[in-house]
């Protein structure tokens, strides 16, 4: 692997052998005109990599840098968002918007969570990436633009293809240089650095003198398995922070915020609950179940249970439980759907 282009990229706290591969990637890629496909679990860093993408990008990282979060939209908000409108397009179309994809010309659009985006959406988005050209809602002049597209995504798009949510062939034109994103329990080399770094961050950020980080909390840290990756480990390095004023890191304090009886646990505690549930709904059920039905329904039971839990640890807030369960928000919410149909499990939890 050739140093030079494997060294971190500037903020981006790092090392690992993982991280060395993202960082060759991004560099070779930068220059081109090529589109990027970030592919990782939520909070491993993929709009960092986007922004490094673009400020190495030559020519073009004087253009501007544009964030479009394709989940957090309904389908016509996206559209006019992307692509702009025209005065009366719609109810509500006051004025004429200019689009993302117009405001990037000339730099970089960054769309997050690329998998989420409607099948109308994605043939228009293909036809920007093949022709770099598009009309705003309700306006048939066409407009051309020059920008460079970098999707992510948390979903692996192959199985989005096969179950027919998403085009195979917006997926290759998108997939040209796909850069792997490795979840944080597959570069624990990098903690020790990352928690250092967000120690004296977020001192100064919360105007406390940076505390001492004893062995044992370290080893502490380093045995957990991050499933929130690294947005996880910023925030509890901040709540740990702001609990210590200033004193030496315990272990005491470290846990999810409003949730102190939960402390850091090695990475095999989760695989052993999970082991245990199915144990205990293989028990309770197969006498029970159908001839032929038993897989399908004790895997559905287990999803079941697990999104219940992971809803209750997040005060049924939908957009924080999809966070953590690693899934997109509409999944959850068709998934909450099905289980408050009659049989069909727990009652539905509003978002908040």
């Amino acid at each position: 692997m050739d140093d030079a282009l494997a060294a971190p990229l500037p903020e981006i706290v790092g090392d690992s052998l993982a991280m060395r591969e993202v960082y060759r990637l991004a560099r070779l890629v930068a220059p081109t005109r090529a589109s990027v496909l970030l592919v990782g679990e939520t909070g491993t860093g993929k709009e960092l990599i986007a922004k490094a993408i673009h400020r190495l990008s030559g020519h073009r990282s004087e253009g501007p840098y544009v964030r479009v979060n394709c989940g957090a939209l309904a389908e016509s908000l996206l559209e006019s968002e992307l692509f702009g409108h025209v005065k009366g397009a719609f109810t509500g179309a006051l004025d004429n918007k200019t689009g993302r994809f117009e405001a990037a010309h000339g730099g970089t659009i960054f769309l997050d969570e690329i998998s989420s985006m409607s099948f109308k959406l994605q043939v228009k988005l293909l036809r920007v990436l093949q022709e770099a050209e598009f009309e705003r809602v309700g306006e048939s002049r066409t407009i051309r633009v020059d920008t460079r597209v970098i999707a992510a995504t948390n979903q692996f798009l192959e199985d989005e293809i096969e179950a027919g949510r998403f085009r195979d062939d917006l997926y290759y034109r998108l997939n040209v240089v796909p850069i792997q994103l490795p979840p944080l329990r597959d570069r624990r080399d990098d903690i020790p650095a990352l928690v250092r770094y967000f120690l004296e961050r977020k001192s100064e950020d919360n105007r406390r003198d940076p505390p001492d980080l004893p062995q044992e909390v370290l080893k502490a840290l380093l045995s957990y398995d991050w499933p929130g990756n690294v947005r996880e480990l910023e925030n509890l390095i901040e709540r740990a922070v702001v609990l210590s004023n200033g004193k030496p890191l315990t272990t005491s304090i470290l846990g999810w915020p409003g949730r102190g009886e939960r402390r850091l646990r090695p990475a095999k505690s989760r695989t052993n609950d999970l082991e245990s549930l199915i144990q205990q709904l293989v028990r309770v059920g197969i006498q029970t179940l159908p001839k032929g039905t038993l897989d399908k329904q004790i895997v559905g039971g287990v999803e079941q249970e697990l999104i219940q839990q992971v809803m209750q640890m997040h005060d049924k807030v939908q957009v924080k439980a999809a966070e953590h369960l690693g899934i997109n928000r509409n999944t959850l919410h068709k998934k909450l759907d099905q289980y408050h149909k009659p049989n069909g499990g727990p009652p539905h939890a509003e978002d908040t």
